[in-house]
């Protein structure tokens, strides 16, 4: 099977307050010719919450998502835009590959339950991999219609799109191959578009998402960091891969001045928006309106809307 086709896991965010990154990237990918088939009745990858219930249970519901793709759907390929549902996919597909004893409770479950038994021919991707892996820089390139010259950005990737290392084999294998130290993709999508990426040194910190309802304070903290780098760096967008990063950049901006009185001027934009608009898509189709971080005015004064 063409990896061009995958089956597409939105997760639970992108259905949610990421329903701006969903319309985006449904659009972008569209816009590209590529094809992405919504995965069947998937369910919860299992986020940060269960595993506090039993290890086991989150690996088997990202497990389940996996067998329905392969075993009902028939596809090789799981396509993943959001970095929680992306890396416990992939921490499943490391665990069951590794651990005889987990893929075996994992399949006994399944089939007690009646659930697709996980076989191991099914791999995640993230968004970012699968347009570099079936456009790459040159094929964007083509596709330029309003190019982002003259947008500075700097591009966040979150701590979960590398993170634990050992459950991403495909990267850090030589030159073409996606960086867990320093990832690059979204730089070099954006760059082939015709953004500036600044030199922005926090692109893998935390954001704080786990602890924004428990700890809020930390967690603005954690995002001030980020703002402030980002401004320091002449940045004057964050582009973001991740709903959740996203979300908490935007609500600990407006936090952070309210609560601190700490105002910073840079914008939180996802990479699909970005990409999808130097296509020449409109801003409606890609959902920019519905950021919370209102980036318009810039987008217009630099010739991009």
């Amino acid at each position: 099977m063409s990896k061009a086709k995958v089956a597409y896991y939105p997760g639970c965010a992108l259905e949610g307050s990421g329903g701006p990154y969903d319309r985006s990237t449904r659009a972008l990918v569209d816009e590209l010719g590529l094809e992405m088939d919504d995965l069947s009745d998937w369910n919860c990858c299992g986020a940060m919450e269960v595993k506090n219930v039993h290890p086991m249970l989150q690996t088997y519901m990202s497990a389940r998502n996996l067998a329905i793709a392969a075993e009902q759907m028939g596809y090789d390929t799981v396509m993943a835009p959001c970095n929680g549902c992306y890396h416990n996919l992939k921490k499943a597909e490391y665990e069951l590959a590794t651990s005889p004893e987990a893929l075996e409770t994992v399949q006994d479950l399944a089939r007690k339950s009646g659930d697709p038994v996980y076989q191991g021919n099914v791999r995640t991707v993230h968004l970012l991999e699968w347009l570099m892996e079936e456009v790459g820089q040159e094929g964007i390139k083509e596709r330029i219609r309003k190019s982002l010259n003259g947008l500075k950005i700097a591009n966040y990737y979150g701590c979960m799109y590398t993170r634990p290392r050992q459950i991403f084999p495909e990267k850090d294998q030589g030159p073409g191959s996606e960086s867990s130290y320093k990832p690059h993709y979204m730089d070099d999508l954006l760059e082939a578009a015709g953004a500036e990426n600044v030199d922005f040194p926090l692109k893998t910190a935390c954001c704080g998402g786990a602890h924004t309802l428990s700890d809020s304070d930390t967690s603005t903290q954690l995002v001030l960091n980020l703002l402030q780098a980002a401004e320091e760096s002449g940045a004057e967008v964050i582009a973001t891969e991740c709903p959740t990063c996203h979300s908490g950049l935007e609500m600990h901006q407006v936090r952070a001045e309210k609560e601190f009185g700490i105002k910073t001027k840079v914008k939180i934009v996802y990479f699909t928006q970005l990409l999808g608009l130097a296509m020449g898509l409109s801003a409606r189709k890609l959902a920019v309106h519905e950021n919370v971080s209102d980036s318009l005015d810039l987008l217009e004064e630099k010739g991009i809307l």
